[in-house]
């Protein structure tokens, strides 16, 4: 497969490093200070820049014809803009807050909790998460989806970052260094406590996801999820 990387950053060369371990071809990379390579020659492109160029280098896609996979986060304010642009151009387009494979089967078994804890309502849920301190929204794009995970199937009616209303679903954020992503589920009664948690120990699990993700999609027409990719859910 020909493969466009649309930011070149750390996961941007942890994705080049393990797309060419798979046998891609790297056609195109680009960042704020390169642009290197022809983007019309990929056969799909893996998206992991900046909130700023995000929406930018997917129209790119759209406009290529180019099936694109996207794990920036940030920029969501643009999705229903970006849907509908995929969709008039007849386009390809997987959007993930994260594709580590064990973060999606997380996601999974976070929304099966959910549905057993509904009706115990003397447990109050909560998520913390800690990343890098590079990053730069918070909460983080994972932790936003694992609390709308937990929306669909409690009677809470929004999360909100350091919540303390009893109808919201607080998320705790820690930015410390060199850390690559963790978070933690946890149901709190006075008796005791249920906690789920994932813990990231380097990149490799998102660039992997991510590259699952263009293999499969590269082919495909339409609007998908990491749980079609894995067959999950």
């Amino acid at each position: 497969m020909k493969l466009a990387l649309l930011g070149y950053g750390k996961m941007g060369k942890t994705i080049e490093r393990l797309a060419l371990d798979r046998g891609h071809i790297i056609v195109f990379k680009s960042s704020s200070s390169l642009s290197e390579g022809n983007l019309e020659e990929a056969d799909a492109a893996i998206e992991f820049s900046t909130p700023e160029a995000a929406v930018k280098n997917l129209k790119d896609c759209f406009q290529a014809k180019i099936p694109v996979v996207s794990g920036t986060t940030g920029w969501l304010d643009h999705y229903d803009e970006i849907i509908k642009l995929c969709e008039e151009s007849n386009g390809s387009f997987i959007y993930a807050s994260n594709f580590s494979v064990g973060v999606n089967l997380f996601f999974n078994l976070n929304e099966k909790l959910a549905k057993m804890m509904g009706t115990w309502k003397n447990y109050n849920v909560s998520i913390s998460e800690i990343h890098h301190t590079q990053k730069k929204d918070a909460p983080s794009g994972t932790a936003i989806s694992i609390a709308e995970g937990i929306l669909k199937h409690s009677e809470k009616k929004e999360w909100k970052l350091n919540g303390t209303k009893e109808g919201e679903v607080s998320i705790t954020a820690e930015r410390i260094n060199d850390v690559k992503g963790t978070h933690v589920v946890s149901y709190t009664s006075e008796i005791d406590t249920i906690s789920i948690k994932h813990e990231a120990h380097n990149r490799n699990g998102f660039a992997i996801g991510a590259i699952l993700a263009a293999e499969w999609l590269q082919t495909k027409t339409g609007i998908f999820t990491m749980k079609d990719v894995l067959g999950i859910g």
